[in-house]
């Protein structure tokens, strides 16, 4: 007969071993007297007996608070102790406090004979010997000591690859795991860093009940001290939500009220409640500092034996319990998280740091065993900072939708979390409703696929996480019928409580019923949104008109090299980039909405690239295509970017630009085409190419015409803007050749 299911939930909540110890002690004493009811203090001397000869054989075991000994622990404390357990199994235990026994309750001890005794025997046995043998190999103390002795020289050498980060990353979260009062409900990270070295890493256990990141809401953690002097435990809540909300000093007002809260509702008995912590002597490891609920200090060189290390673990994980117990029950996690889930707390990411960043991405992307050319990672980050829609065009096979997922994949978004959507374009798609929704027969609204990726992602427990959306294929039917609702909207981000906020996307005038307007209503493009189109362009697809190509940069993926094979020492490549997951959305999200916003701070590069554009747009007029605001600021922003970013030269940057959003607009059979396309060649051209720039010397030139030698594998001219002038070489061959040009038909 199966044992009941109120005994075989009984080890579900993983605590210490002594809810083990007492029901074996009891099932012990049970048999000796073949009673139903037991002297409860021969059970306790069981329980007693049993961790003293553990310790006797040399084996870790749970220990007395407060002391080293079991031999040691005082009748009084043996009493406190062996409450918890009782106390656990309150609803299958009975403790009679008239003739001193205890037993199983008359209801459950009907139902356990010899057979059922023994399964539960042989449980509480099972799940002893896995607590003990957890105990046993996991030495704290160890790579506690480690990590201080090691991480300051470690600062110094290559971060890619490091053992200390396989060690933060991988080994511990994996060895905390294993110990026994850390179950499923807890998500456990640690992090080094984000493509560098962070001053005070950190080792972080969440209870997945109220956050799944150190973002937000509150979490225990290990805080190391920049210098190494000394490690911390803390009960710790997310910080910079509440500063990026209010600002630094009402943040940290905010941080102290919450942290007088916390301490009010919980004992934290074996902890320090002071201001006491020390991490760093200034930056931002004092906001950690600021957000510490309560601590306990281990220094190095001193750090305690291991037994003490777990027994404080657990203690704390105890109180958090407690913690995470009453504001779920009560609800008041709604409220706690109020501030911190608006905005959600960012890593406050340093300039220097992305371009490890994208390397680490790049290495994710490679080791799938694909390979894109030299600066396209750079260039697809830097046009997605720029503006949340980018567009991929080239013939088919070539990569544009698998750069979109891995890229996604590497910041921790795949389509099984729901952060990443593929959604495949149809050829009679002819208005928004196919992308956004509709209203059915009945008055209710039926959602597009895009509507509840939007929805999704403005949840306030979503807010910090990127979410892409690939439109694939997009130009099969006519964007501009489908999409405009969607471009009109983006066009409307303003800044809004320290959020990129847009008007309504989906009309009050769809949303007859409550639930949908709860659901449907004020929903615009959430800041932590990026739509890619991929475009193939052939005769079975549709041109763009310049309202999209305003809106969006341009990658084109057109010249292929097949003979790109996989790299083995790339595929075994030891580098992680898990902890990429956690990188808050405003790695890719744009920092400035106007040119005024970033004009101060980067005059200088601003007039030297509206210079340029001012040039080149004389020559656009001539066929109507020059260029506005909307493309002016897009530039000079991905500029910025990139000089922010360190990740190009400035010609470089500017020469993927002049390709991706001034190149697009240029078509016809004119031959003012012709005189503006090559005008643009000599620009692109600059100096010292050795190429006269006319039509004879591009098509005809002796060895052979300029396009080829860009595509056949021969060393071109050495140009200013290579990208551009490739191109530029490619379309007037179309007009030469076929009267008519387009940069989409090269």
């Amino acid at each position: 007969m199966p044992l009941p299911e109120s005994v075989t939930q009984i080890f579900k909540r993983k605590q210490k071993s002594y809810k083990m110890v007492l029901i074996l002690s009891l099932i012990e004493e049970l048999r000796a007297f073949h009673q139903e009811r037991v002297s409860y203090d021969h059970v306790k001397q069981r329980f007693l007996n049993y961790f003293i000869a553990e310790q006797d054989s040399g084996n870790r075991v749970d220990l007395p608070p407060g002391r080293e000994l079991w031999s040691d622990a005082p009748k009084s404390q043996l009493k406190d102790i062996i409450n918890s357990p009782i106390n656990a199994l309150s609803h299958i235990l009975f403790v009679n406090s008239e003739d001193n026994t205890i037993g199983f309750h008359s209801q459950i001890q009907r139902q356990l004979g010899e057979e059922e005794l023994s399964q539960l025997e042989r449980l509480a046995n099972d799940e002893l010997q896995s607590y003990n043998a957890a105990l046993q190999h996991f030495s704290l103390q160890g790579y506690l000591e480690k990590i201080m002795a090691e991480y300051t020289s470690a600062k110094k050498e290559t971060f890619a690859s490091h053992a200390l980060g396989t060690l933060f990353r991988q080994t511990l979260p994996s060895e905390l795991k294993a110990l026994p009062f850390l179950d499923d409900q807890y998500k456990i990270q640690g992090s080094v860093g984000q493509g560098n070295w962070a001053t005070v890493p950190w080792l972080a256990i969440l209870d997945k009940r109220i956050t799944e990141t150190t973002q937000r809401g509150e979490y225990v953690v290990y805080l190391f001290a920049e210098d190494m002097s000394a490690v911390y435990l803390t009960f710790n809540q997310g910080v910079t939500a509440p500063i990026q909300e209010k600002g630094r000093r009402d943040g940290y007002a905010y941080l102290r009220t919450r942290t007088q809260e916390i301490q009010g509702l919980l004992s934290l008995n074996h902890m320090n409640k002071d201001d006491n912590i020390h991490l760093v002597d200034s930056g931002l490891g004092q906001d950690y500092q600021v957000s510490t609920v309560a601590y306990i200090k281990y220094e190095r060189g001193a750090v305690p034996n291991d037994e003490q290390l777990i027994q404080d673990l657990e203690n704390v994980m105890e109180d958090y319990r407690l913690y995470v117990d009453t504001v779920t029950s009560t609800g008041n996690v709604a409220d706690n998280e109020e501030v911190e889930v608006v905005t959600q707390e960012a890593d406050l990411l340093k300039d220097e740091q992305v371009t490890g960043i994208l390397h680490q991405i790049q290495s994710h992307i490679r080791r799938k065993g694909f390979f894109f050319p030299e600066h396209l990672i750079e260039n697809f980050y830097l046009s997605l900072k720029t503006k949340p829609f980018v567009i991929l065009a080239g013939i088919s096979g070539t990569g544009k939708t698998r750069l979109v997922k891995l890229f996604a994949e590497a910041l921790g978004a795949t389509g099984n979390n729901g952060q990443f959507t593929l959604i495949p374009v149809r050829t009679d798609w002819s208005d928004p409703a196919d992308l956004l929704g509709y209203k059915d027969l009945s008055g209710r609204f039926k959602p597009g696929p895009l509507t509840e990726v939007l929805v999704e992602a403005r949840k306030p427990e979503n807010g910090h996480k990127p979410y892409f959306i690939c439109m694939d294929e997009m130009n099969l039917a006519r964007v501009e019928h489908y999409f405009s609702d969607l471009l009109s909207v983006l066009e409307t981000q303003d800044w809004r409580e320290g959020k990129i906020q847009t008007q309504d996307l989906i009309s009050s005038t769809m949303l007859d019923t409550s639930e949908d307007q709860v659901k449907f209503g004020s929903l615009g493009v959430p800041e932590n949104v990026f739509l890619i189109g991929t475009v193939n362009m052939d005769e079975t697809t549709h041109p763009f008109s310049k309202k999209v190509l305003d809106r969006a940069n341009t990658l084109e993926f057109n010249y292929i090299n097949l003979q790109q094979y996989p790299d083995m020492s790339e595929q075994e490549e030891t580098e992680d980039p898990a902890d990429l997951a956690e990188l808050n959305h405003l790695f890719l999200r744009s920092d400035y909405l106007q040119l005024v916003d970033a004009y101060d701070a980067n005059k200088e590069l601003v007039v030297r690239t509206t210079e340029r554009l001012v040039k080149i747009n004389a020559l656009l007029e001539d066929v109507h295509a020059h260029v506005g605001f909307r493309v002016r600021d897009a530039i000079c922003f991905y500029m910025i970017y990139n000089e922010r970013y360190k990740l190009m030269s400035e010609e470089e940057a500017f020469d993927w630009q002049l390709l991706q959003k001034i190149l697009p607009r240029i078509q016809g059979s004119h031959s003012s085409v012709r005189r503006v396309l090559l005008n643009l060649m000599k620009g692109a051209l600059g100096t010292g190419s050795g190429v006269t720039v006319n039509i004879e010397d591009l098509m005809d030139n002796d060895d052979s015409p300029l396009y080829l030698r860009w595509a056949a594998g021969q060393t071109p001219p050495t140009a200013k803007h290579p990208q551009s002038a490739r191109k530029l070489a490619f379309m007037l061959r179309r007009l030469e050749e076929d009267g008519f040009t387009s940069y989409w038909l090269s």
